[in-house]
């Protein structure tokens, strides 16, 4: 017998299926100790009784999950049997409503794309975010209203497309997968995993005046000029930057849609980057932190760059904004001034690589900014 209780491992796998559908079992580390999620969904794949420990409720079924696929492309979902489990959470009416009665698309790209969402989610979930749309206000596209965010919240592209119920053209033509509240901002979520992003630039700019309409309606936001790109690693986000500059097409690159993109690692350290846009007013806070306010641009530089000390034009590259970065290396080219890009430890191979040797690059321990931001390890 296996207990299901609120915060144990399987609590929070049901949870996350309820508002995904379905896993991709390769990326299973995301939640946490891979070992121990392995051997749990591997016996969950045989025979079990599950009780619920708040409530004394028990439910037996053949399997509690099904694996199917093969390679990376295996994909975990909840086995029909073990359904009833979702009204431990309240989340039976929204499951079947999302996803069709339990009927999925045998088609591998459907399947990618829950894979893509999934895996935000549990960098969400891992972070301290709510994902649940079950349990997340809700959002309308009819008149202002100031919706109560209780905690930073993430919402899904499949959300987003039907708010207004005008699914058509909404956001049919974009790459993103859900959207954040966080901070007192809001951000466009998209998960390239290990590929180089290929940006829609009509569908990403369309998708992006939509989510600006309702981010002001809902949350009083007046603009959205951010997002978070997540990536298996930081040789994507350097791929994608090689692939932006070889595009003279504005339209089609992430620079001519985003004016701040936060490239956001599938790891450990992405989640700590997570955590820093949960801070109200995040990068004015750490800018403060660093200068001196007489040292500060306050982005009104001839170029890109946060603060000038002791003559030194300093960036800080604490956010892993990489459209940030793109603007200053291609200001660098052109200039003569001395300067220095500020960064964590674990973003300095990444710096070298792509700035080379246009400048200096100065390490400050991201313990040190977590501790300063009061955010918990």
């Amino acid at each position: 017998m296996i207990g299901f209780r609120t915060g144990s491992q399987l609590y929070r796998f049901v949870t996350l299926l309820s508002t995904t559908g379905e896993y991709p079992l390769h990326s299973l580390r995301l939640l946490g100790n891979e070992r121990m999620y392995r051997e749990m969904t591997t016996r969950l794949c045989s025979p079990q009784t599950v009780r619920n420990s708040e409530t004394g409720e028990t439910l037996s079924a053949a399997k509690i999950v099904n694996i199917s696929g093969k390679g990376k492309s295996k994909t975990v979902r909840l086995y029909k049997g073990a359904l009833p489990i979702l009204k431990w959470i309240d989340a039976e009416e929204y499951y079947m409503r999302t996803f069709r009665s339990h009927r999925f698309s045998g088609d591998m790209a459907h399947a990618q794309r829950n894979h893509r969402v999934a895996e935000a989610i549990a960098m969400f979930m891992r972070t301290g975010y709510e994902f649940r749309e079950y349990k997340l206000p809700v959002l309308q596209s009819a008149e202002i209203r100031q919706v109560p965010f209780a905690r930073p919240s993430f919402y899904t592209g499949r959300y987003i497309k039907q708010i207004g119920n005008t699914e058509v053209n909404k956001t049919m033509f974009t790459r993103m997968v859900g959207a954040v509240f966080a901070g007192n901002a809001c951000y466009a979520v998209y998960n390239t995993r290990n590929a180089v992003m290929k940006w829609n630039g009509k569908g990403e700019c369309k998708a992006k005046y939509d989510l600006a309409a309702i981010a002001r309606l809902n949350a009083g936001i007046p603009n959205v000029d951010s997002a978070i790109l997540f990536g298996e690693s930081d040789a994507v986000a350097l791929a994608t930057l090689e692939e932006t500059e070889r595009n003279h097409r504005l339209e089609l690159r992430f620079d001519g849609v985003y004016e701040h993109i936060h490239f956001v690692p599938l790891s450990e350290i992405g989640m700590r980057q997570l955590a820093l846009l949960t801070v109200t007013d995040w990068r004015e806070q750490i800018l403060n932190l660093l200068f001196e306010s007489e040292q500060r641009s306050y982005d009104r530089g001839a170029f890109e760059y946060d603060a000038c000390v002791d003559g030194v034009y300093v960036l800080s590259f604490l956010d892993g904004d990489i459209a940030r970065l793109n603007r200053f290396r291609r200001a660098l080219e052109n200039r003569s001034e001395k300067t220095e890009v500020l960064c964590f430890e674990d973003q300095v191979d990444f710096l070298k690589k792509y700035l080379q040797e246009f400048t200096e690059i100065r390490v400050i321990g991201r313990d040190v900014i977590e501790s300063e931001l009061h955010l918990k390890k």
